[in-house]
C-alpha cells in the first residue's frame, strides 16, 4: 500500500486521505504491521525522522477497523492550526454507523464522560474521566432479511436462537458528530446506551460477535465527512467519502422496518 492510493487532497499544508479498514494510524512497539506513519514517512521522505509533531503530521487518529477521512498536517505551522481547531471545535466530522437495535427518537445526543478501564486499552463511560459528547440521527431502521437470518442460525442450540432473534436482528444506521474526540469515543458512548456497533470485536457483547462476523465482516464504522478551515489559505473545506464496499454489502442484507 502507498498513500499516494488513499490521497483525496493534497496542498503544500495538509494532506487529506481516505484511510482503508485495517490500516494502523500510529506506530506501536507492540504491533510490526505497516502504519499510516510508515506510509507517510515513504511519501514525504522522512527517513528516521518523526515528522510534524513527531508523529509525520497526523492530527488526529481513526481506530484500525474504522476506515474514512483523516487530515496530515506537512508543515508545523498547519499542525498547530488544526490542533488549535480540534480544540475550540470548530471542525466538524461526521461518521455512518449501524448498530444493534431500534432507536425509538430521531436524534439525540450521548453526553458521559470517558476514561481509560483497566491496563489493556479500554475504555468507558466513568464519573471522573473526560467531558466527552456525541451527537447522533438516526437514518434508517433496519432489520436481517429473515430468509438469510434463518440460513446464518441453522445449527445454532435454541438458546442461541433465541438470544440473537431477540438481540441480533434489528438494528438502526446513524448518523454521528462527535464533538470531543475521546479515544474509541463513539463506540463507548454508543455501547453505553445499549445500541452496540455491529462486529465490534472489543465493546460488543460476545454473544453477538460471532454472528455479526458472519454478515458484517468488520466494525461498522466510518468516517464519512470532515469540515476545516484549510491552514495555508484560510478557505473551509469539505470532503465526503463514499461508504466502503464491504459495509455497503453488508447493508444490502437488510431491510428496512420503519413503521
Amino acid at each position: 500500500m502507498k498513500l499516494e492510493d488513499l490521497v483525496v487532497y493534497e496542498d503544500d499544508s495538509v494532506i487529506v486521505i481516505d484511510k482503508p479498514s485495517g490500516l494502523v494510524v500510529n506506530r506501536s512497539e507492540t504491533s510490526e504491521d505497516q502504519t499510516l506513519q510508515d506510509l507517510i514517512s515513504q511519501y514525504l521522505n522522512l527517513g528516521s525522522d518523526l515528522g510534524v509533531g513527531e508523529r509525520a503530521g497526523i492530527v488526529h487518529r481513526l481506530d484500525r477497523e474504522t476506515s474514512g477521512l483523516l487530515i496530515i498536517a506537512k508543515a508545523v505551522s498547519a499542525f498547530e492550526n488544526l490542533q488549535g481547531q480540534f480544540k475550540n471545535r470548530s471542525i466538524q466530522k461526521e461518521y455512518i454507523a449501524l448498530v444493534h437495535g431500534n432507536i425509538d427518537k430521531s436524534e439525540g445526543v450521548v453526553d458521559a464522560p470517558i476514561g481509560r478501564i483497566g491496563s489493556f486499552g479500554k475504555f468507558g463511560v466513568m464519573e471522573n474521566g473526560r467531558e466527552s459528547k456525541t451527537f447522533y440521527k438516526v437514518d434508517k431502521q433496519l432489520a436481517l432479511d429473515e430468509e438469510l437470518f434463518e440460513k446464518l442460525v441453522d445449527g445454532f442450540n435454541k438458546n442461541k436462537i433465541r438470544y440473537l432473534s431477540t438481540h441480533g436482528r434489528t438494528f438502526s444506521l446513524l448518523t454521528l458528530m462527535p464533538k470531543t474526540g475521546r479515544t474509541h469515543q463513539i463506540r463507548v458512548h454508543l455501547k453505553s446506551i445499549n445500541k452496540p456497533l455491529v462486529s465490534d470485536k472489543i465493546y460488543g457483547p460476545g454473544r453477538l460477535l460471532a454472528f455479526d462476523l458472519t454478515w458484517c465482516p468488520r466494525l461498522f464504522l466510518h468516517a464519512k465527512s470532515i469540515e476545516f478551515i484549510n491552514p495555508g489559505t484560510g478557505k473551509r473545506m469539505f470532503f465526503d467519502s463514499e461508504l466502503p464496499e464491504d459495509l455497503v454489502a453488508a447493508l444490502e442484507q437488510l431491510e428496512s422496518s420503519s413503521q
